[in-house]
């Protein structure tokens, strides 16, 4: 990271280039000052705003590649669209081995998954956990299906590999924004855990699991309360590879108790021990109780345990699940800037594209689909992952305007506009530009994107009384390398926004 800051910097162009001196609005000449004071010395900015005619707004190192953060969400989210459809479905499979005699299931019963991020996701787009199950319930019945002599399996074999990509941070795996997409997920492939600080700096924090239950792990808290003032730096550390994590770092004292959200890595096994859970519950006997499929094809009940049975290939389907269409989804990702959406969008990419769900395919897939959108511009773009989580991504403002110009001019343009929020509005834009009019700001849509040292914000800006974004301002501004806090360059970012916002006013 520390070698990505120092390229960066170096890379900072002091003078002003022809090209930006020919555009002579005030948002440039306001631009232009801001890298003069401390907040953007040693920085690298990237800016490019141009009019729904094509006039320049605004503009620096336009061509540049920078890291984006979640404003690569905009390029997963743009060419989702484009090659698996606005009404994309994810599908999961309700499947039996053995038979059925007299109303008992004499085998197992699999939940298939195909890659659906929303099962049980905890949403307003999805089923509650509750009305998933019983959905499912009701396939057993149509099948006649009165007991199960056999265990519930979760089968997650669509995708075999590492649900995070190798470049994401260490620290980043065990959140909740680092929980990786897989075959079969459950509640995001998340655990929540309320937590309070300690009665004194030094003693341990107060955390436990509230939802969902994991009995299979060993947890343990080495988190301590630092001293009042010092903020919020735990973080769970875990993996696939045994059933344990370890909470580690400082929660301040005062500080509000908060729920962490951190990754679960047996999404697969989770799903299986709450639909056992619910069926027992409602008075379907199982007596082989929860397991699911590892990475070898073997079934565990236990992580802690090897597997010894093989899951079977044969199996009988009984009834199909569907996920909420992709335009609901994308909604859902950009509002909140979901990794998890993002990542299962940009591996369907890989497998509508070159067959395979694998991270090296999505990558060249992806960066097809965007060669045949954008042409040359598409240079401009380096994929690495679909969420913007890792640092190796690149997009220069040039490739991220003419991303979002094709996506106003396309099909689905109303569909993908309908997926930006802006400022006020729930999400992670809810707290800017609170000074400015309610009209005014529901005029911005546009992403945005944090990483430590990244600031980033992408979309368009809406002439009065139009939902059309063919006829918006469309602008990408990119900061990288950035000494000053997020905050302080987030100001100076909405300031240049709030000016562009002027320009349509001049229009």
């Amino acid at each position: 990271m520390k070698i990505i800051k120092t390229i960066a910097a170096a890379l900072l162009i002091l003078a002003v280039s022809p090209a930006e001196a020919k555009v002579n609005t005030k948002t440039q000449q306001t631009l232009l000052s801001y890298m003069k004071t401390q907040t953007f010395e040693g920085s690298l900015v990237g800016v490019l705003a141009l009019g729904p005619n094509g006039d320049t707004l605004a503009v620096m190192n336009p061509s540049t590649r920078l890291v984006p953060a979640s404003n690569m969400k905009l390029i997963t989210t743009g060419a989702a669209f484009r090659s698996l459809g606005a009404d994309y479905r994810f599908k999961t499979e309700i499947s039996y081995t053995g038979k059925i005699e007299d109303g008992t299931l004499k085998g197992d019963l699999y939940i298939v998954g195909y890659g659906d991020p929303t099962t049980a996701s905890g949403d307003s787009i999805s089923l509650s956990a509750n009305s998933l199950f019983q959905s499912w319930k009701s396939m057993l019945a149509k099948a006649g299906i009165k007991r199960i002599e056999g265990a519930i399996v979760g089968d997650g074999r669509f995708y075999r590999g590492m649900r995070e990509h190798l470049t994401w941070e260490y620290a980043d795996i065990g959140t909740a924004y680092g929980t990786g997409w897989g075959g079969l997920s459950f509640y995001r492939n998340k655990q929540d855990f309320p937590v309070t600080a300690g009665a004194a700096a030094g003693a341990p924090v107060n955390v436990k699991v509230k939802y969902p239950d994991t009995p299979w792990m060993t947890f343990t808290n080495r988190a301590v309360t630092g001293p009042a003032g010092t903020g919020n730096s735990l973080y769970l550390y875990t993996s696939d590879l045994a059933p344990v994590s370890e909470l580690r770092g400082t929660f301040a004292l005062g500080r509000k108790p908060k729920t962490e959200e951190y990754s679960n890595k047996y999404p697969e096994l989770t799903l299986a021990y709450y639909f056992y859970k619910y069926l027992t519950k409602s008075g379907l006997p199982v007596t082989g109780g929860p397991h699911y499929v590892d990475a070898d094809g073997l079934l565990r009940s236990d992580p802690s345990q090897p597997g010894i049975l093989k899951a079977t290939d044969k199996l009988t389907c009984i009834g199909t699940s569907q996920s909420p269409k992709l335009a609901l989804i994308a909604r859902e990702l950009n509002h909140r800037s979901d990794n998890f959406y993002a990542e299962a969008l940009f591996h369907m990419i890989g497998l509508k594209e070159k067959n395979s769900v694998e991270y090296d395919s999505c990558v060249v897939a992806e960066s097809k689909v965007l060669r045949s959108m954008l042409g040359k511009a598409a240079k401009g773009i380096i994929v690495e992952d679909g969420s913007g989580l890792s640092r190796h991504n690149g997009v220069s403002p040039e490739a991220m305007v003419t991303m979002l110009k094709v996506m106003a001019s396309g099909p689905d343009a109303d569909q993908f506009l309908a997926t930006l929020p802006y400022p006020g509005a729930p999400g992670t834009l809810r707290h800017l530009m609170a000074n400015r009019p309610q009209a005014e700001r529901e005029r911005i849509r546009m992403k945005s994107g944090t990483l430590d040292q990244v600031v980033s914000y992408s979309g368009y800006i809406l002439p009065e009384g139009s939902e059309n974004p063919s006829e918006a301002i469309t602008f990408c501004i990119i900061t990288n390398a950035t000494a000053a806090s997020g905050q302080t360059v987030r100001a100076a970012v909405m300031r240049i926004i709030a000016l562009l916002l002027e320009e349509t006013k001049a229009a």
